[in-house]
């Protein structure tokens, strides 16, 4: 292929380029190729790849941007009679006949050739219209994205492969998103209700994921076009469009416009994941929450919100009460923060944690010499609380004598360091939890029937995580993201499969299970979002059988899986390590697909 790259442009008016060289540079910078001293254009702003058959632009994260025909691009197969815009400098992309005269150098500054070419007639009432329906376009895939899984999803689908039809006629169409290496559908759409597949094969996708370029062609009688969606040049789906017979073949034009569709759809695609983190952290952040470290939208967690907010404003005391790991110590942090004591000390003892020898000690302080080891005075949690809140969590593990102790404590206000003889007057206020049944402790005669009333003046439920599990996916993602910063391992959210799994499981241990399971997620994990591979085995041995709800693909898939991984098996004669040679797959891999898939035995 032989190509001219024309100045059109005052700063490049009348040069031309010959385009030879197997890459070129374009920039400012000294080292580039073809250097374009104008202070639009970024040192290293862009390259462009000769190719046999083509020539692709290739923009380099410049400050200005790239465009072709007026539509910014990332990565993009540039076809004849192209504007090519490197910041404010714009060139003639023209494809030279094989006959017409050779020009030396692989690329040639010739001042004195084409000094009159003229730029290229655009229509720009057409140029603003298709700008405005790709800006549609754009705002509908994030809408898209956003909503999946709701009960309006397949007519937003309709709607935004519609938008798509204008632009580029076809007759079935789909937009195919990345979950690690698979092409999972988003959006799906046919004009003829009868036939939903699209033409574009097992084969054409692999092949435009690959050279990460525009492509179409024939599939029987049904001619296709599809174009990867780049994100910093790497895919994250795949745009598939077709005829049904009705348009015969797709032409230059064509691939030139799934080209410019593809970059706004594959910014979409980042901008709603971006969205999404974001939508979760406002749930955190936004103002009149009790507090930022309280994930979730569900109705327990309002209620739960609404009494924090209203406790906050007084000094009573609170008994926070819920099962393990549901998140009590975060309340009462929650709680001290949104009152007048914020200012002042937090101090948490958890009661279960210290030995019963140690526990007056702990709470009240010491004397020096009040007991062997007693080298000097020493002050209790009570103490250094003073002003602010002390949390007591566990309160139900308590011994019978500090229970009096800390009775007289809520009742006077004071209180003696052992050894001492001088009483200490405290301002602190208490919060209590437990995940215990008080009531029958009393009952027992383990627990003061007097000093649990003291306690329970206002009682806070915390909800278990089966009773919220609306809230999963917005704790997952949050969890997700902390875990990704920490890890230095890019994860932008969570698979629909994997969110299946995850609302479909009890969590037994609450909130602190399900941030252990995602942490784990995150570091044994390989692919940009969580697959349901990624999870705990318990997770996956008590997920529904199609792990994906209602859907039967992902059924017959597992089942393909499944067949597949047991053939290798047997042809292995067992040897895990030989079938996962065999199906180049790590054995680690295999042998969580192993127990996932059921194939244990």
């Amino acid at each position: 292929m032989r190509a001219l790259l024309i100045g059109i442009s005052e700063a490049v008016q009348g040069e031309v380029h010959r385009l030879e060289a197997a890459e070129i540079s374009l920039g400012r910078g000294g080292g580039s190729t073809l250097r374009i001293p104008h202070r639009s254009v970024s040192r290293e702003h862009c390259v462009l790849r000769v190719l046999e058959d083509r020539v692709e632009i290739l923009d380099h994260g410049s400050h200005n941007g790239t465009f072709v025909n007026g539509l910014p691009v990332r990565n993009r197969v540039l076809a004849d009679g192209d504007e090519v815009r490197i910041g404010e400098v714009a060139f003639l992309f023209r494809v030279v006949a094989d006959g017409a005269a050779a020009l030396s150098n692989p690329v040639l500054h010739e001042p004195s050739v084409s000094r009159t070419v003229a730029a290229p007639d655009v229509p720009l009432a057409r140029e603003a219209t298709t700008l405005v329906r790709l800006s549609e376009i754009a705002r509908l895939v994030q809408q898209l994205y956003l909503e999946r899984g709701s009960e309006t999803h397949a007519e937003s689908a309709r709607v935004l492969l519609s938008a798509i039809f204008e632009l580029i006629p076809s007759q079935a169409g789909a937009l195919l998103l990345l979950q690690g290496q698979e092409p999972v559908p988003l959006a799906e759409y046919s004009v003829d209700p009868s036939t939903t597949a699209v033409a574009a094969t097992a084969d054409v996708i692999d092949q435009v994921l690959r050279t990460r370029a525009p492509a179409c062609g024939l599939a029987g009688a049904v001619s296709w076009v599809a174009a990867p969606l780049l994100v910093s040049g790497r895919p994250v789906g795949i745009l598939c469009l077709d005829s049904r017979g009705v348009r015969r073949d797709y032409g230059v034009r064509d691939l030139q416009m799934i080209a410019a569709v593809g970059e706004f759809l594959a910014l979409a695609v980042e901008n709603a994941r971006d969205l999404e983190m974001l939508r979760m952290e406002n749930s955190r952040l936004r103002g009149g929450g009790a507090d930022s470290l309280l994930i979730g939208e569900s109705a327990g967690m309002a209620a739960l919100q609404a009494g924090i907010l209203k406790v906050a404003r007084t000094n009573t005391t609170v008994l926070i009460r819920g099962e393990s790991g549901t998140g009590k110590e975060l309340v009462a942090r929650a709680i001290h923060r949104n009152s007048a004591r914020s200012g002042r000390p937090f101090v948490a003892v958890n009661c279960a944690a210290i030995a019963e020898t140690l526990m007056e000690s702990e709470f009240f302080g010491h004397e020096k010499g009040a007991f062997t080891g007693a080298v000097a005075q020493r002050k209790g949690r009570l103490e250094m609380a003073d002003g602010g809140t002390v949390f007591l969590d566990e309160i139900g593990e308590l011994g019978a004598p500090l229970q009096a102790k800390l009775l007289r404590v809520l009742q006077e206000h004071e209180f003696e360091r052992v050894g001492g003889s001088r009483p200490i007057k405290i301002d602190i206020r208490v919060i209590a939890a437990t995940n215990r049944d008080l009531e029958k402790a009393m009952r027992e005669g383990t627990f003061r029937e007097d000093l649990f009333y003291r306690l329970n003046v206002v009682p806070l439920q915390v909800p278990p995580l089966r009773e919220r599990r609306d809230d999963i996916a917005l704790l997952a993602m949050h969890f997700a993201r902390t875990f990704s910063e920490q890890t230095g391992r890019t994860v932008t959210g969570l698979s629909r499969e994997a969110r299946a799994v995850l609302v479909a499981y009890d969590w037994p241990g609450n909130v602190r299970e399900l941030q252990n399971a995602i942490e784990r997620a995150v570091v044994m994990g390989s692919s940009e979002v969580i697959l349901p591979d990624d999870l705990p085995d318990a997770l996956l041995d008590s997920a529904p059988a199609t792990e994906a709800g209602d859907s039967g693909f992902h059924e017959a898939v597992r089942q393909y899986r499944r067949r597949v991984i047991l053939a290798a098996l047997e042809r292995s004669g067992g040897n895990v390590a030989e079938a996962a040679r065999t199906l180049k797959l790590h054995p680690v891999y295999l042998h969580r697909l192993i127990t996932s898939l059921g194939l244990r035995q």
